[in-house]
């Protein structure tokens, strides 16, 4: 994940990059060739994968969010298939937002949730085939563009602007899951999201192979109420820097932060560390969805009190964008049926 993997793989290659391409070859060449091979199962309806190039954080889940509500605008019923990383669930499970928790299911599944049904399992075709009993007619994959065993209608590859894709080497000695040529050989579009020039060579290589390019930006959903109050900052995401900034833009005054490990599972010590850190301050608590959602069941009603949750949707430049997507998706499963 990203903010427990090597700090090297977010900077220019450096010699420990280059120690390790010897294993980084063999890695993208076999995850290269199952891109190639892999057997992947078809289902009668319509397929769209929300993917990226890197491990760890790209803004993928607030996209695959704009994208099912769009989906429910157009009359269509849509279901996510999640993996639930963090989440202790061996079957395919459909999650209940009331009765669940991040220890069992993970926590993004629990924030798609709010928004259309999700199968969470390790297998992909198991959890399409649970949806489709729910009544879902439009899948959305969070995640698993280089692993699943289902057959992807419409590929949108998520790349964040201030990291890219890191020092561009692949697992061990980069962040990239698969060389990025036989990645953007079965992406259908890349989506640059928030604000940097990191992403920006993807984005022409894109371009030049004759992929849709889409842009947007992570925007606070209750904005105004941070501007001019002091927090104490926490996040146990890919990329904690990027909530501290979006807090800032929303007029959130940040004092102190403190940055835990991708889907961090938060001790009782620490969060009375939080929170004694917080009161002597004179700050309020403030973390991301994400974070609240692991909270939920377990934090200690005292500290859950004094909590805030900054709150993220993804916003298109071009408005019309996820329909576009949508209906794109739609057209070539169309075309895939026919044939």
């Amino acid at each position: 994940m990203a903010s427990e993997a090597p700090p090297f793989w977010w900077k220019k290659p450096d010699w420990r990059a280059y120690m390790l391409s010897p294993f980084s070859a063999l890695y993208g060449l076999v995850a290269g060739r199952l891109m190639v091979t892999a057997k992947r199962e078809r289902f009668d309806l319509p397929v769209l994968c929300v993917g990226n190039f890197t491990v760890g954080g790209s803004g993928k889940t607030p996209v695959a969010i704009a994208l099912a509500d769009e989906a429910k605008r157009m009359g269509l019923s849509p279901g996510f298939l999640s993996r639930g990383h963090g989440g202790s669930f061996g079957q395919p499970h459909i999650v209940d937002t009331h009765h669940d928790s991040a220890k069992y299911v993970g926590d993004e599944p629990l924030l798609l949730a709010e928004h259309a049904p999700v199968a969470v399992t390790p297998s992909r075709a198991a959890g399409a085939k649970l949806l489709v009993e729910q009544g879902c007619d439009f899948l959305i994959m969070d995640d698993g563009f280089q692993s699943a065993h289902i057959h992807i209608d419409y590929a949108l590859l998520v790349v964040d602007a201030r990291y890219g894709i890191g020092n561009g080497h692949v697992i061990p000695g980069g962040p990239l899951r698969a060389p990025l040529v036989s990645q953007l050989r079965f992406a259908d579009a890349v989506l640059k999201i928030g604000d940097g020039t990191a992403a920006d060579a993807i984005v022409r290589k894109a371009s030049r192979a004759g992929k849709a390019v889409y842009e947007a930006v992570a925007r606070p959903r209750n904005e105004l109420t941070f501007a001019g109050r002091r927090f104490l900052a926490f996040a146990g995401i890919g990329h904690p820097e990027k909530f501290y900034d979006t807090l800032r833009r929303a007029g959130g005054v940040v004092e102190m932060t403190r940055s835990f490990g991708d889907h961090h599972v938060y001790e009782e010590d620490e969060l009375n560390e939080l929170l004694a850190a917080a009161k002597a301050g004179g700050l309020e608590l403030v973390t991301t969805a994400k974070d609240a959602v692991r909270l939920r069941n377990g934090a200690p009603q005292a500290f859950l009190d004094r909590l805030e949750v900054l709150e993220i949707d993804a916003a298109f430049e071009l408005n019309h964008a996820p329909r576009l997507i949508i209906q794109e998706t739609l057209e070539i499963w169309r075309r895939r049926r026919a044939s």
